[in-house]
């Protein structure tokens, strides 16, 4: 609050005074601003703990993921296929020829003048594909040009066949041309067949597309299936990607080489389950870190941190060392010492040997996968204590709401005192305005009279004369 210059009147430092009242009143509001910057600092601090918890939770997720543990991996140089494997494979070698691939159908048309001209009226068309099944295009009422029929099929992905037009440059250069959408015999069409179209004299559309038939009127590039040979047995596939041929091993077909023999071989791979424990180790003591950075204590200059004795702190800490010294009660590792993973007894950090973990990967995968994510394993023990944590109700919800609580009583608190001191200072000021004034009267008053005696003074001097 502004303070108007005082003490003119009266010649007293008015002004400094009131200055030094209102730095003598502040000091509560400092007092006041200090806690609350404290519970912004914790606010923050369980935030942080909050996000390394939460990463520390991922990386026990990662763990449990399908496919982290027992993964295999597909090994080649083939150029004719590629391939990858699931959990599901089985370590081997397989000699494979690639000796034929997957090819879709194309039917094309004989010429015509137009390509927007109709072919006739109405018309329902019915493609029967290789695997038995029916598609059917009602172009009743529509447009039975070429155009019409393209746009009519296209527009209808359910049909499996697209539609386009070629120009042979002949007097009758427009040529309907039906490719199948999939490649395989399964998914190529084997017969057409046209009802309800008519010019009055025919069916232009069944002349068109007679397929299938006695008299076909369409030129088939057939459909093909790919052939490849596994170990000397003979395979064939709709596709050029094929699953079923070699268990848990999907092979993507790219090129044929007839006769080349090509190896694949499945290996197994645990880079994946390591990559996953190291990051699970790297979470823990990212955690760790935290937590003791937060609620440290400085011995020497006898300084504590934001969280210092914070009981909260201290239970997600215990909690998370429990966690990681759980152990299983079957097998030959039953703890995370037993594949490589120890405490350091100084920094209490987890580190990890590891020509350790890999063998115990090697030789003992159940057993691990068993220990970190087993009904009552390290990554299922996670999960259920980070629900008691970062739950909307969880211990930092708590704290964090608790701190939130009191920085808004605490901002209460210095409106409320900032107030006080603003009537207190005006009041002050209203009071030092009056004795000034009044001091300055009195100045004034004791000039007065002082000249008065003067005057008298001389008076009687004079007269004595």
């Amino acid at each position: 609050m502004a303070i108007s210059a005082i003490g003119v009147g009266s010649g007293l430092p008015l002004d400094e005074l009131l200055s030094d009242l209102r730095a003598s009143e502040n000091i509560a509001l400092q007092q006041i601003k200090t806690r609350q910057a404290d519970v912004q600092n914790r606010i923050s601090a369980y935030g942080k703990i909050k996000s390394a918890f939460e990463a520390f939770q991922k990386a026990g997720q990662t763990l449990s993921k399908e496919g982290t543990f027992g993964a295999y991996k597909a090994n080649t140089s083939a150029e004719s296929f590629s391939a990858t494997a699931e959990t599901s494979a089985v370590s081997g070698q397989y000699n494979i020829t690639v000796e034929s691939l997957a090819n879709t159908q194309t039917l094309v048309a004989q010429g015509l003048a137009s390509r927007t001209d109709a072919n006739g009226t109405d018309g329902v068309i019915t493609f029967t594909l290789g695997d038995g099944s029916t598609k059917t295009l009602d172009l009743t009422g529509k447009d039975t040009s070429i155009d019409g029929i393209i746009e009519a099929i296209n527009a209808d992905d359910s049909l499996g066949v697209q539609a386009t037009v070629l120009n042979d440059g002949s007097a009758t250069p427009y040529r309907l041309m039906l490719s199948s959408t999939e490649t395989g015999t399964d998914a190529a069409i084997t017969q057409i067949d046209i009802t309800g179209n008519t010019d009055g004299a025919g069916s232009p559309l069944a002349d068109l597309l007679n397929f299938g038939t006695a008299g076909s009127t369409l030129q088939e590039q057939a459909a093909s299936n790919a052939e490849i040979t596994v170990n000397g047995i003979t395979i064939t596939s709709q596709t050029n990607s094929i699953e079923d041929a070699i268990e848990g091993v999907k092979l993507n077909l790219t090129e044929a080489n007839p006769g080349k023999i090509e190896t694949l071989s499945i290996t197994r791979d645990d880079s994946t389950a390591k990559s996953a424990i190291e990051t699970f180790v790297k979470a823990y003591n990212a955690l760790q870190g935290t937590i003791k950075s937060l609620t440290s204590y400085n011995t020497e200059t006898q300084t504590a941190n934001t969280l210092t004795g914070d009981s909260m702190a201290r239970r997600i800490q215990n909690e998370a060392r429990e966690i990681v010294n759980s152990f299983s009660s079957s097998g030959d590792v039953r703890t995370l010492s037993q594949m490589g993973i120890t405490t350091n007894l100084t920094s209490g950090e987890l580190t990890i040997d590891q020509e350790k973990l890999t063998a115990a990967l090697e030789n003992n995968l159940g057993d691990v996968q068993n220990l970190l994510t087993g009904g009552n394993g390290i990554a299922t023990r996670l999960e259920q204590s980070a629900e008691n944590i970062l739950d909307a109700n969880g211990l930092i919800a708590a704290a964090t709401n608790g701190a939130k609580s009191i920085s808004e009583r605490l901002q209460e608190q210095f409106e409320t005192t900032s107030a006080r001191i603003d009537a207190r200072m005006a009041n002050y000021k209203q009071q030092f305005s009056a004795l000034d004034g009044m001091i300055a009267e009195m100045n004034s008053l004791s000039s007065y009279l002082t000249q008065q005696m003067g005057m008298l003074e001389n008076l009687s001097s004079g007269n004595k004369k």
